[in-house]
């Protein structure tokens, strides 16, 4: 058994954003700081898994401070995704109702913005589920402290006081943070998922949430 159950969010507990959708925020960003035509490639950089040092070099080819930029850039992306969950783009998927049947503490950690996972959980009814739900600051420093860094991870599991737990993702990176931070992972093998190869071992494989039940559910289970 474990003391905390900790989930990633897109991918995880709702469906992930359109790359279209965070691509157009990530343009808007350059827009709305006097860059009227980017370079495609550096609008595709900056709008998924940029590092600092890369949006620092892209940031001064514009000669755009990188601090406001990635500000904007954040709250941008932020509405865009809040947006589509509104308009039911992006939704939950049919098994989180799996959580209320787990005999642990529950939390989110999420490498998307704070303001982000707040709203979504908050507009799909899930907030109450979780005891505590981290993503990132709007700031360059928070890129560095993405998974695989332990470091949201490790707050929650803080926040939680948990000596054992398990990290549910669905990508690579969630199994190393796990590990990172020294605990069990379960991968979930979503329809994206499905042929992915993995480079490293998680601590199960799961077809989706209703199969943490057997691992760290409820002996009897009371509707």
């Amino acid at each position: 058994m474990y003391d905390a159950v900790v989930f990633d969010k897109d991918g995880v507990l709702v469906g992930r954003t359109a790359f279209d959708t965070l691509r157009e925020a990530a343009w808007d960003a350059f827009v709305s700081l006097g860059v009227e035509d980017p370079d495609l490639a550096h609008v595709d950089d900056v709008a998924v898994g940029v590092d600092p040092a890369t949006l620092t070099d892209i940031c001064d080819r514009y000669g755009i401070d990188p601090t406001e930029f990635w500000r904007v850039r954040d709250e941008t992306a932020s509405a865009a995704q809040v947006d589509a969950a509104r308009k039911g783009q992006k939704t939950p998927y049919d098994d989180v109702d799996a959580l209320r049947y787990l005999d642990a503490s529950l939390g989110v950690v999420s490498s998307n913005q704070q303001a982000t996972v707040d709203a979504v959980l908050d507009h799909f009814g899930l907030a109450g589920q979780f005891e505590v739900a981290y993503g990132r600051e709007p700031s360059i420093a928070s890129l560095s402290r993405k998974k695989p860094s332990p470091y949201y991870i490790e707050r929650a599991l803080e926040d939680l006081d948990a000596g054992t737990a398990v990290f549910v993702g669905d990508n690579e990176s969630d199994v190393r943070a796990a590990d990172n931070a020294g605990i069990d992972s379960a991968f979930v093998r979503r329809p994206h998922r499905r042929s992915v190869d993995l480079s490293c071992q998680p601590t199960y494989e799961i077809d989706d949430l209703h199969d943490l039940v057997s691992i760290c559910g409820r002996t009897s289970v009371d509707d």
